[in-house]
């Protein structure tokens, strides 16, 4: 059975939420979130950078979450949530996968960071604006596509999670509003769906 360290509010939710989705058996194993807690050493050991989730199977351990998640559609979706590999839709299912961590979640971070997680003198508000614009752009990309269809691609797939979990933090940083009506709606259906209420109250 899986194991998923995870804390409230961290990435090992997407990792949780597919696993609903897919019926994979799992279990959470909370993490103590506090700074010194993810300082130590036993903590170092499954998570090199001190961050959260961390994911073991059998043998396995992980702890980049993007990665489980693919592992545990390769492993154990049987075709699910992803189109097939090597077909021009999986390649923009990957696209998407990427942009949602790699290129949105950066600016919703910088948000984070100077504006939540630093200590006050050393929070910075022009970064909090530059990433607020630079999320914007990433919206603006989401409203694009969603504004046609009700998903990133055709039907639900794990790229909506990835996705899902960005767009949890522009909400709560109040970057979702009436200038992206289209992304609002796709929020919503992604938040009316079980595996993601489930995920969020783990």
């Amino acid at each position: 059975m899986l194991n998923i360290f995870h804390s409230p509010g961290t990435r090992g939710f997407r990792v949780i939420w597919a696993c609903e989705e897919l019926g994979v058996p799992y279990q959470v194993t909370p993490v103590d979130f506090s700074p010194a807690y993810r300082a130590k050493p036993e903590w170092r050991e499954k998570n090199p950078v001190g961050k959260v989730p961390v994911m073991i199977d059998g043998d396995l351990m992980m702890f980049e979450s993007g990665a489980m998640l693919q592992y545990v559609l390769d492993a154990y979706g049987n075709g699910r949530l992803q189109p097939t590999p090597g077909t021009p839709e999986h390649a923009l299912y990957l696209q998407w996968c990427w942009f949602a961590e790699a290129t949105f979640a950066r600016p919703l971070g910088d948000i984070a960071q100077h504006m939540l997680i630093r200590p006050e003198k050393e929070r910075i508000p022009a970064v909090v604006e530059d990433g607020r614009q630079r999320a914007g752009v990433c919206l603006d990309a989401v409203e694009a596509v969603v504004r046609h269809q009700d998903y990133l691609l055709d039907s639900f797939t794990a790229a909506d999670i990835m996705m899902g979990y960005s767009l949890m933090l522009a909400e709560r940083f109040g970057l979702l509003n009436e200038d992206f009506p289209a992304t609002t709606a796709y929020f919503a259906r992604l938040k009316a769906r079980d595996g993601y209420q489930y995920a969020m109250r783990v």
